[in-house]
């Protein structure tokens, strides 16, 4: 019998000798009055009644020692002889094990070490844990298992879960700061018989309640814009979209963005709502606008720094971006250009043939109203100043339609032939000159929390079935 397997049979061993003492091991609640992190806080001798984890247990003799963990923090428990009632003492030096949710009531104490503890008066069970926790876990040092097993990874490193609530201070400053504007909130279809707002392969589907097609959301663009042609000026989505494409450091199948449309602007007031809102979030996590993100320093200082892709071209790759074909421009971006935009520039001014949803240019018809965000060599964010033009638009986007079906990877189980007709229509009713940005709310964590992978600011992120 193997060391785990020893450990388990002690603990079921454990539990049928409880069960046995009329001691409920998975009680139904407990009256927890106060977090670990407010405990820490309190005056000495004031009495608490705490909840949490049991993460060690150190038995000395006379007296045990025993850290208890919550969501908040951890803390350290004591039992000592002629202090703790004999009765908890002697049950928990029998029956507790590391892993097991204890409910605890006691009083605020300094050891003679000087550390803030709880004299422990009162003890209750209240789940016991059949498998023992990683006894040498070393943060983690096993992506896989760690990604597969959050649960564990969550439990044994605390600055993981402040990745998390950082992830969701993030999202409740967006939030926020676009309720400020009074942009309205809204839900928009993850599955939708037509996929359409980005270049993405989507997952497919079938209802078969009507025997359809469906597919998952690559973009909540298009609905967006149906709503700001049914007379809302302002809206915005936080959602999942899927993609089915490639997984790499940066890119997950399922992912979050923020997506907003105002009508009666355009790009550049796009451009000034992005960097105000990512210096924001900068000042309300770190108190500055400069962070350090994998030992580079990055400033969300407002204005951000704005380069015509043309000219960024030119610059990084130097190379006459005319000279290329329209197919070899991104690939030059990507190469020569991406990897240098280490602090927020915004890449502005797009050929037209890449944007087959943007208003064309103002000054050149050649190109288009479109910017890019790029911080760290990472695409951040996206905008238009949106077509809404109806007959432009459908013309747009059966020319879209065509090049897909020429594209060497095209797939004809994707129906990519298929126009959105009643987009095109919602447009026809009348929709107002209106703005466009969609930002990616998993990049932006990972900026935030200085996490070098997707995969470490997403709970569970895609991982290949174990064998």
């Amino acid at each position: 019998m193997g060391r785990e397997e020893q450990i388990v049979s002690e603990r079921l061993k454990k539990l049928e000798e409880l069960k046995k003492k009329g001691v409920n091991p998975y009680p139904h609640k407990f009256d927890k009055k106060d977090s670990v992190a407010k405990s820490l806080k309190l005056k000495l001798r004031t009495k608490v009644k705490t909840a949490g984890r049991i993460i060690t247990k150190r038995d000395i003799g006379k007296i045990i020692f025993s850290d208890l963990q919550d969501s908040s923090g951890k803390i350290q428990l004591v039992f000592q002889e002629g202090e703790t009632d004999k009765k908890e003492f002697d049950f928990f030096r029998k029956y507790a094990d590391t892993g097991d949710f204890f409910g605890v009531e006691g009083t605020i104490i300094k050891t003679k070490t000087g550390q803030v503890s709880i004299l422990v008066s009162n003890i209750e069970l209240l789940s016991k844990s059949i498998l023992p926790l990683p006894s040498k876990w070393y943060g983690l040092q096993d992506k896989e298992e760690r990604y597969r097993k959050r649960y564990l990874d969550l439990i044994m490193n605390p600055e993981v879960r402040e990745v998390f609530k950082k992830r969701e201070k993030i999202i409740d400053t967006i939030r926020s700061f676009l309720k400020k504007k009074e942009y309205l909130e809204v839900e928009t279809p993850l599955l939708q018989p037509l996929y359409g707002g980005a270049e993405a392969r989507p997952f497919t589907t079938n209802l078969n309640a009507l025997n359809l097609k469906m597919y998952m959301s690559i973009s909540p663009e298009l609905y967006l814009k149906r709503l700001i042609a049914g007379d809302f000026e302002g809206v915005f989505t936080i959602c999942k979209n899927f993609r089915n494409e490639g997984i790499d450091r940066t890119h997950n199948p399922e992912f979050t963005m923020m997506e907003l449309y105002v009508s009666y602007m355009d790009y550049n007031d796009m451009m000034k709502i992005t960097e105000s809102l990512l210096s924001e979030i900068a000042k309300n996590l770190h108190g500055k606008t400069e962070i350090e993100y994998q030992g580079k320093k990055i400033n969300f200082k407002t204005p951000f720094k704005r380069i015509k892709m043309f000219d960024a071209i030119k610059k990084y790759a130097k190379i006459d971006p005319k000279k290329l074909k329209i197919e070899e421009i991104d690939q030059v971006f990507d190469e020569k250009v991406q990897p240098n935009l280490l602090q927020p520039t915004f890449i502005i001014d797009y050929p037209k043939e890449l944007c087959p949803l943007t208003k064309e240019h103002r000054k050149d018809k050649n190109f288009v109203e479109r910017f890019e965000l790029f911080i760290n060599g990472s695409e951040i964010a996206n905008a238009y100043s949106e077509l809404n033009d109806p007959m432009e638009q459908e013309k747009r986007l059966i020319k879209q339609i065509e090049t897909r079906k020429k594209a060497k990877d095209f797939d004809a189980h994707f129906e990519t032939s298929v126009l959105d007709k009643d987009f095109v229509e919602s447009l026809s009713y009348g929709m107002p000159p209106l703005g466009g940005v969609g930002i990616g709310v998993d990049r932006i964590t990972m900026l935030f929390t200085n996490q070098s992978s997707i995969r470490d600011v997403i709970l569970f992120p895609f991982m290949k079935p174990e064998k």
